[in-house]
């Protein structure tokens, strides 16, 4: 077939159409939810991926986590055989640096963050802050986490910890709350009744999805912390890797040193935990492989009930037009010919459903950024691409059938139908 006898196909397919508005779009509903559903959320999805990998690379791309119990377990649901481990030390750091070689440096910190306990407030004259994450640190903390960079002043120093300075680095919110029009470096604020001179504030990070950012940390010597803190005696370590030594081999000295160090049996299992740099990532993997299951399982059903709608109006079509197919047999109308005018006039009606598809999801990728920029829905030229792929192949498969028995038709009974 030429290509003007396809554009012509095609514009009788789109003619059908006009003159069948409602009947049309009723049809492609099924397949405009598909599709916009597939947009959306795969939308969603993919900018929330960028997202992701852009906040763990500022936690530190080459910096493990090595902790006493497993990220993010609660202590409500923690085994025995892990409640009964020792806690990991100040010095376990340091014992780290001088055993790995693969390591640039190893930090240990600590944190207050149990609100429904120990809530923590800062204040400055008459104003305060609650609900803050008060943690102590070393050095080498910001080295460590670049999420916690420093914008004004100055982040701790060896001489702070060495001797217990009462100084502290606090988030750019705090500090907007407590010096709305005051610098607030060389300021001394009381935290929990304690006097701290401010030395620095970090840069602005409202945390992930609005959650709990740097902007509610207020970080001390990790010495002043322990002196003012006894009773917390959770310790975290933050290993960073040379830029030069591999991932794996840094991993497994830093794993080799912590079981020497807490005389773990050769045939134990550890007792600690170590958390890759790409933690989040995997867990972030793990949920949106099941946000993608369930949106592919909606947007199949939606997909399956417009094919099914495409091939009833085609069969429909086919029957409302039989006089009109035996005319054109008659006048040199091949088999050929009827199949490619039916397949492209469902084609032309899934392609539609599919476009439409589109735009809705693109309006509502549009609409969660702006309303909710801590979800950067990004619309990606390959969803596109599928989804109006996806909406021409459902028409190629639910049309062919209608098309086929169109070409099929007896020319004669065809003039005699009524």
């Amino acid at each position: 077939m030429s290509r003007a006898e396809i554009a012509e196909n095609f514009r009788v397919a789109l003619d059908t159409l006009r003159a069948r508005k409602i009947r049309s779009g009723l049809t492609v509903l099924g397949i405009v939810i598909g599709v916009t559903s597939v947009i959306s959320i795969a939308s969603i999805i993919s900018g929330l991926n960028g997202y992701i990998r852009t906040r763990v690379e500022s936690m530190g791309s080459r910096t493990f986590f090595v902790s006493r119990i497993p990220f993010g377990m609660g202590p409500g649901r923690m085994p025995e055989k892990i409640r009964v481990r020792k806690y990991l030390m100040d010095a376990d750091a340091a014992f780290l640096r001088e055993s790995c070689p693969s390591l640039a440096f190893a930090t240990a910190f600590a944190s207050r963050i149990d609100f429904t306990q120990m809530t923590d407030n800062v204040r400055y004259g008459n104003e305060q802050v609650e609900r803050l994450i008060l943690r102590g640190a070393e050095p080498d903390y910001s080295r460590a986490i670049p999420l916690f960079s420093v914008e004004h002043g100055r982040f701790l120093s060896p001489d702070d910890l060495d001797h217990s300075r009462a100084v502290a680095v606090i988030g750019a919110a705090i500090a907007e709350a407590l010096f709305l029009h005051t610098d607030p470096l060389g300021k001394v604020v009381r935290l929990n009744s304690r006097p701290y001179e401010v030395i620095g504030v970090f840069e602005h990070d409202p945390g992930m999805f609005g959650g709990l950012g740097v902007d509610q940390f207020v970080i001390i010597p990790l010495t002043n912390f322990r002196k003012n803190y006894p009773a917390i005696r959770e310790r975290f370590l933050a290993v960073s890797v040379r830029e030069e030594a591999e991932m794996n081999v840094a991993r497994n000295e830093v794993i080799e040193a912590m079981r020497r160090r807490r005389r773990v049996a050769h045939n134990g299992e550890n007792d600690f935990e170590i958390a890759d740099p790409d933690f989040l990532s995997n867990l972030w993997d793990q949920l949106t492989g099941a946000m993608v299951l369930l949106t592919g399982i909606i947007s199949s059903i939606g997909l399956l009930v417009g094919g099914i709608g495409v091939m009833n109006i085609m069969l429909i079509s086919v029957t409302e037009r039989t006089q009109e197919i035996g005319i054109r047999k008659a006048i040199g109308a091949r088999k050929s010919d009827i199949r490619v005018q039916f397949l492209l006039e469902a084609v032309t009606l899934s392609g539609l459903g599919g476009v439409l598809g589109v735009l809705f999801g693109g309006v509502i990728a549009f609409a969660v950024r702006t309303l909710a920029p801590s979800i950067p829905a990004t619309l990606s030229v390959f969803w596109v691409s599928l989804g109006v792929g996806i909406s021409v192949s459902v028409g190629l498969f639910f049309g062919y059938y209608p098309a086929n028995r169109a070409a099929n038709l007896d020319p004669i009974v065809c003039l005699r139908y009524e």
